[in-house]
């Protein structure tokens, strides 16, 4: 499996991340099964958020009691979390910040997160506030690393203006049909084409760029929380039969093929699941390092709707 490597990190991150938002309802050994398959496929890395679940810090909660880390077990594995949305409103203040990750920390039963992202811009956000916070926990040993999701080029570079740390990933929705990260680029510069809007101020460039890698969440979903385009004829009957195609030629499933197509941008990016499946874990983590061609990529990129000029 690909891996990412963070400043600092104790190891390796694995560029397939298990996302653990729905696991509130699991019992600990259905949690345990999962996590194990996850192990099992090569995945070391585990996303959580202080919101996942019915209250907060539900599912990190569930995570720490279910699968109660050894000292080993720990160290070997990539521990993410998130912070900044509360109810009807989101919030970077220092305090918020420094008494969530204490709260995430306590519900995962770990000493530290080996990455903290900021979740969703706060408008309001004071950089230096964010920097006092990131320093705090930085200096407690509390956050290795820190990043941000869903944020554009120019909401990282102001939070750059107090922040000491490198912002190391952004965290934003990405799959073969929801692609306008990359879409747009392509279609740059053509008048009455809606694909060559812009819609995050030039991120995957800038990422590159600066060496921040991109968290793909929602790698299977047509479009917002749509459902998922893997398996529907209707609306996508061409990108489907390209996927079997490809699955059956490289010996894994479509949801290889459509981790394959993101893992296979020289961006270097992490794909995010959000499966409770231990087998589709194993179907998606299959897709890590599919080695696609160029015309195989741009195949499933036209398959999916997009216009290639």
């Amino acid at each position: 499996m690909k891996t990412i490597d963070f400043p600092g990190a104790r190891v390796p991150s694995s560029n397939i991340v298990l996302g653990l938002m729905r696991i509130a309802e699991l019992d600990d050994k259905e949690i345990r099964a999962l996590y194990d398959s996850a192990r099992a496929a090569g995945v070391n890395t585990f996303d959580h958020a202080d919101i996942y679940g019915p209250e907060r810090h539900a599912c990190e909660e569930r995570f720490g009691r279910a699968v109660r880390l050894g000292a080993a077990e720990r160290a070997s594995i990539v521990v993410q979390s998130k912070v900044g949305i509360r109810p009807g409103f989101f919030d970077f203040s220092h305090e918020h910040i420094v008494r969530t990750v204490d709260e995430s920390l306590a519900a995962l039963r770990t000493d530290y997160l080996d990455v903290l992202l900021l979740h969703r811009p706060d408008t309001l956000v004071e950089p230096e506030e964010v920097a006092a916070a990131f320093d705090e926990l930085h200096a407690a040993g509390k956050v290795v690393n820190f990043g941000v999701s869903n944020h554009t080029p120019g909401q990282i570079e102001l939070l750059k203006s107090a922040v000491r740390q490198p912002l190391v990933a952004d965290q934003v929705q990405l799959s073969l049909t929801h692609a306008p990260l990359i879409a747009s680029g392509v279609a740059a510069n053509m008048a009455g084409l809606d694909q060559s809007l812009s819609r995050d101020n030039g991120l995957l460039d800038y990422a590159r760029l600066h060496g921040i890698t991109l968290q793909a969440w929602s790698p299977f979903q047509k479009g917002f929380f749509d459902g998922v385009f893997i398996g529907d004829v209707e609306q996508y009957a061409e990108l489907n039969a390209v996927l079997d195609e490809l699955a059956a030629q490289y010996g894994v499933t479509p949801t290889g093929i459509a981790v394959a197509w993101i893992t296979r941008h020289p961006a270097r990016m992490q794909v995010v699941l959000g499966t409770t499946n231990p087998g589709r874990v194993a179907e998606a983590a299959a897709g890590s390092d599919i080695p696609l061609t160029r015309e195989e990529w741009y195949r499933l990129f036209r398959a999916a709707g997009h216009t290639l000029p």
